[in-house]
């Protein structure tokens, strides 16, 4: 059996030889996207823990965010600033309908969207729940001045924007 050779070095470029030093691999604690994914991951656990007691889970939560700040959302811009799919936000809708935490309309008033809306105890839900999730949020920044706070808001905001584009 033939081994083949690689054609130029590892990391190179092939039309100079050169090696890319944007391309070097340094330890995976120093990957800012590594170390990112452990910040979000951490951050979830943290929000199912402080969920959890009012039978809450992170993207109902941020359903009924999402609600509080912009009623009557469809399924799928709610799904879409909850981070699910459409059919993950419609079992997180039934289920929050269930437990009369948001109402919907039986038919839909134009096409076949049924915009979502809290109802009273839904409120009152996402006032505790916010509460929770405001003091993981403080929790997770303790040690942060103000100022490196909106920095590092500034600096994930610029990430998003370099991956997604303009919005």
């Amino acid at each position: 059996m033939a081994q083949h050779e690689p054609v130029g070095p590892p990391d190179s470029d092939e039309t100079t030889g050169q090696a890319d030093s944007d391309e070097t691999v340094g330890p995976v604690d120093d990957a800012v996207g590594y170390v990112l994914k452990q910040a979000a991951v951490a951050l979830r656990t943290a929000m199912d823990a402080a969920l959890r007691p009012m039978r809450l889970t992170v993207p109902q939560y941020a359903c009924l965010e999402l609600l509080g700040q912009r009623p009557n959302l469809s399924n799928a811009e709610l799904a879409r600033g909850a981070f699910v799919t459409r059919q993950s936000m419609n079992v997180v809708l039934r289920g929050l309908e269930e437990r009369g935490l948001v109402t919907r309309p039986a038919t839909a008033p134009h096409g076949r969207e049924l915009p979502a809306a809290l109802t009273d105890a839904g409120r009152d839900q996402l006032r505790t729940a916010s509460a929770a999730v405001r003091r993981v949020e403080k929790q997770m920044c303790a040690g942060l001045s103000p100022a490196r706070q909106q920095e590092l808001l500034e600096g994930l905001t610029t990430c998003v924007g370099n991956l997604t584009g303009p919005t």
